[in-house]
């Protein structure tokens, strides 16, 4: 496919947290992208933040624009199924915010649809782009560390307040399993592949909670153990990644410093964009053992953005694909049965 240079047009649906925190701010500077349309309740501000966007009151006034070659969707999770189905039949490529649906069936008819019409499907794992997660791609990637037999990831907050909002309420989709699940899940998956077993345990502790504020989960392979683990009440935090293997060890603290940089209104390609503080690292390996501080790549989260518009306009591979979206469900489909049944359950990848 030749290679374009015009800038990918986008229509983003949903102008609340995710919609104007994440999705507007990278695709208005992935240098490959534009927000071209916006549909929103809050006309007025989202006007306000990108006047060159076209506004409009529902989805299907956005579908109806030709202009619009890639929709993103940015609502409550219980909406991104008939969302994105709306928009892949009316033969738009589609962008979904994490999760992509709440269950493994309903992707898998969303990725069929995508396929047979031959347009794109991504789910928004955008935490691909982690500056740590990136650190640890490479050195797991490096071997500095041996063979890898125990990996841990932390996604702790510290949030005891009960707020009103769906993303607290388990009706609407909320909760931590599909908040930021697929984030923890979708990192152990780029690093090891599809796991052999999922256990999980998955719980409501906070006063008032109306979905589960805490999450751990265990995948296992046959050479090393993954934990993947996320809390809403956690005031001191345990480490971020935790990585040994038979030569070494490596621990990182502290989120990736993205989100808050977006919320503050830093912009991808601004100064201090995506730097965040270095990890520990210690190797041994017979005579040599050494121990000290190892950089953290930046930060990348603009990436996801300019690999969707590669993907669209010049054939390149897609940044996460439909595939990656279903293997997730259906891991986080396995996590919630394993957390009712109190046990640990077989993953076989579903056939068709």
């Amino acid at each position: 496919m030749e290679k374009t240079n015009s800038l990918l047009q986008v229509g983003l649906v949903g102008y609340g947290f995710a919609g104007a925190t994440f999705h507007a701010p990278l695709i208005g500077h992935s240098g490959r992208t534009a927000v071209a349309a916006i549909v929103s309740s809050q006309a007025e501000r989202a006007a306000g933040d990108w006047p060159a966007a076209r506004i409009y009151a529902d989805l299907d006034a956005m579908l109806a624009d030709s202009g619009i070659e890639c929709v993103v969707i940015a609502t409550p999770n219980d909406t991104h199924f008939e969302f994105a189905q709306r928009a892949l039949e009316a033969g738009k490529h589609v962008v979904v915010d994490k999760p992509i649906t709440l269950n493994a069936a309903d992707a898998r008819t969303l990725a069929g649809i995508a396929s047979q019409r031959k347009l794109l499907l991504a789910p928004f794992h955008n935490r691909r782009w982690d500056g740590d997660f990136r650190t640890v791609q490479a050195l797991v990637a490096s071997g500095r560390l041996g063979r890898i037999t125990h990996f841990e990831s932390h996604f702790d907050r510290f949030r005891p307040e009960v707020r009103q909002r769906w993303r607290e309420n388990a009706d609407s989709g909320g909760g931590l399993l599909y908040d930021l699940g697929p984030h923890l899940v979708d990192q152990a998956l780029a690093l090891f592949g599809v796991p052999e077993t999922v256990s999980a345990t998955v719980g409501a502790y906070r006063d008032g909670a109306k979905a589960d504020d805490y999450v751990h989960l265990q995948l296992g392979y046959a050479d090393k153990q993954v934990v993947l683990h996320a809390s809403a009440l956690s005031a001191l935090e345990a480490p971020r990644f935790t990585v040994h293997g038979t030569r070494g060890s490596y621990l990182k603290a502290g989120l990736d410093v993205q989100e808050d940089q977006l919320k503050a209104g830093l912009r991808p390609g601004q100064q201090g964009w995506g730097k965040n503080l270095p990890g520990i690292i210690r190797q041994v390996d017979g005579e040599l053992d050494v121990r000290g501080e190892l950089a953290t790549l930046d930060g990348a989260y603009q990436e996801f953005y300019r690999m969707v518009a590669a993907s669209i306009q010049d054939g390149s591979p897609s940044p996460v694909t439909a595939s990656d979206a279903v293997t997730v469900l259906e891991i986080l489909d396995l996590a919630r049965q394993s957390a009712v049944d109190g046990r640990r359950l077989r993953f076989a990848v579903a056939k068709d």
